[in-house]
């Protein structure tokens, strides 16, 4: 190898070792990244509990009964403003003012409500035992919501 071919595959290095860097601080606790409820924050301590030991059986065949019409779109948001938007932000990205204190901050919802790990039944979960399982601040509101209220929230957290 000549010279110039050597001090190629060096910077090239060299720019793959920043960018690595670079993007670790989004794993890291400084800073808006993931870890700390930036934008791609998708709650990372709730999606490895569920990988390592899957969800509950009470919620696994879970399924939305709502046919999502304007009536339960509406309740919905208007429950997700009245319970959820304090922590994550009135259009779910997690930047609501209870919740910048908050580590792991809260999830951006709008997004993650979207995604395919984001079923009925973990949505379910999620709301209905809220942060006991992993240890976070989000609340359990099976005890404060009914059923079709929990519902009404997962449909308008999908039409966000």
């Amino acid at each position: 190898m000549n010279m110039k071919t050597i001090l190629a595959i060096f910077g090239a290095l060299i720019m793959l070792a920043a960018l690595g860097r670079a993007q670790m601080g989004m794993m890291r606790g400084s800073g808006p990244g993931m870890m700390r409820g930036g934008m791609m924050n998708m709650s990372m301590r709730r999606h490895h509990y569920v990988m390592r030991n899957g969800l509950p059986e009470e919620y696994v065949g879970k399924r939305n009964p709502l046919s999502r019409n304007a009536e339960d779109l509406a309740l919905g948001k208007t429950l997700y403003q009245s319970n959820c938007a304090a922590c994550h932000g009135a259009q779910g990205h997690g930047d609501g003012p209870a919740g910048k204190n908050l580590n792991p901050r809260p999830a951006n919802i709008a997004r993650f409500a979207k995604m395919p790990m984001a079923s009925d039944p973990y949505l379910y979960w999620t709301i209905s035992e809220g942060g006991t399982p992993v240890k976070s601040a989000m609340p359990p509101f099976k005890n404060v919501l009914k059923e079709q209220e929990i519902w009404q929230i997962i449909a308008y957290l999908r039409r966000m």
